[in-house]
């Protein structure tokens, strides 16, 4: 047994939300196992729904101990019934991470990782140790940090899926919302690389100013006034039908589809009585707007609005080509899958009220990496 401290988050009965540090005793890893000593961690939006059970931390507050933190707050009456299922009972957090193997089972296979920087999307990954399946992980190219390894699933494989979704529904360009995310900058660097059209969509102009100065070509601001004349000029120059929109809330798929049935039916056809017949694509795949999503469909009846995951989506392609994208990342992660960090902090650091209500904003350009050994 090796001892460790793990990122518990748990959900009362009475609607309180406790993010605490417990003392867990890991087991020896079986045959075709491996112990990784976790080095890194990131933060990403799809962590928040299980660490935060949607809590409003404005009013969350730390006690306990510089070493013990407790993080306590609130949860609505809507969100204590959403949290039914998990209530009281204390579940570990974080997806995905890297570190060193330090103990391997008996087969070729685990004792092959011994010593090795690997990645893993495998969750409980907020501790300091995880074992895990030697098929599970991700092999490390020599000279690769697991700190610069530590983002290689949930953001390299969308950005790749998302490509790979355009090719495979017969697409030649892509629209990408919230586009100076981390995500966004990854995705128009690999977009770069492989000769992608990409329309990025942001919301501030010193976003514009941002990915500007990283070479895109094609950038939407969409608070600015001439947004819809923008986007449709955009679209016109690429030929991008599909779109991949974090947003989800309000109008702004629907304005995306708008604008889209604008440069299909510039040269109409008799035919074309329901609008053009080109389909048109948005996909959800976030919800950094949590109202309702508002369609107004002016876009006739070639189109659709769905959700997308990047789990679902290897699932879709098998497990041979998710393969085949793993191994890119592996060779590619300091360079076009490259993750920046603003804010590095311990394990006892993420329950700290402020850098709890930091890490919430999921503000553009704002990026924490848990590093669980970290004093």
């Amino acid at each position: 047994m090796t001892t460790g401290l793990q990122l518990q988050s748990n959900v009362t009965a009475s609607g309180v939300l406790e993010i605490t540090l417990e003392d867990i005793e890991f087991p020896a890893p079986g045959e075709n196992e491996v112990l990784i000593r976790v080095e890194a961690s990131p933060v990403n939006p799809s962590d928040l729904g299980l660490l935060l059970a949607g809590a409003d931390l404005s009013a969350s507050s730390s006690s306990g101990t510089p070493d013990r933190p407790k993080l306590t707050a609130s949860l609505s009456p809507a969100g204590i019934a959403a949290a039914k299922a998990r209530l009281d009972q204390p579940l570990p957090v974080g997806n995905e991470g890297a570190g060193v193997v330090v103990e391997a089972g008996d087969a070729p296979e685990a004792q092959a990782l011994m010593g090795k920087t690997v990645a893993v999307l495998g969750g409980a990954m907020y501790a300091q140790y995880r074992v895990m399946p030697a098929r599970n992980c991700l092999v490390l190219p020599d000279g690769v940090t697991p700190r610069e390894a530590a983002s290689c699933f949930v953001n390299p494989l969308t950005a790749l899926g998302m490509v790979e979704t355009m090719k495979l529904e017969g697409h030649s360009a892509l629209v990408h919302t919230a586009a100076a995310s981390n995500l966004g900058q990854m995705l128009l660097k690999l977009c770069q690389t492989d000769g992608v059209p990409l329309v990025n969509i942001v919301r501030k102009q010193s976003n514009v100013d941002l990915l500007r100065a990283l070479g895109a070509e094609h950038v939407c601001n969409s608070e600015a006034p001439d947004f819809l004349d923008s986007l449709t000029d955009a679209l016109d120059k690429t030929g991008a039908t599909l779109a991949f929109d974090a947003i989800a809330g309000g109008p702004l798929a629907s304005d995306i589809l708008s604008c889209m049935e604008r440069v299909a039916a510039r040269n109409p056809r008799p035919e074309d009585r329901y609008g053009s017949t080109t389909h048109k694509q948005v996909y959800l795949y976030g919800v950094l707007e949590t109202g309702p999503t508002v369609l107004d469909r002016s876009y006739g009846m070639a189109w659709g609005v769905g959700g997308w995951l990047m789990p679902n989506f290897l699932t879709r392609i098998g497990a041979e080509r998710a393969g085949e994208l793993r191994a890119r990342v592996a060779r590619e992660i300091t360079g076009t899958f490259a993750s920046e960090y603003t804010a590095e902090i311990s394990l006892a650091g993420a329950l700290d009220a402020e850098t709890a209500r930091g890490y919430q904003r999921k503000a553009t350009g704002e990026k924490y990496l848990i590093a669980p050994w970290m004093e």
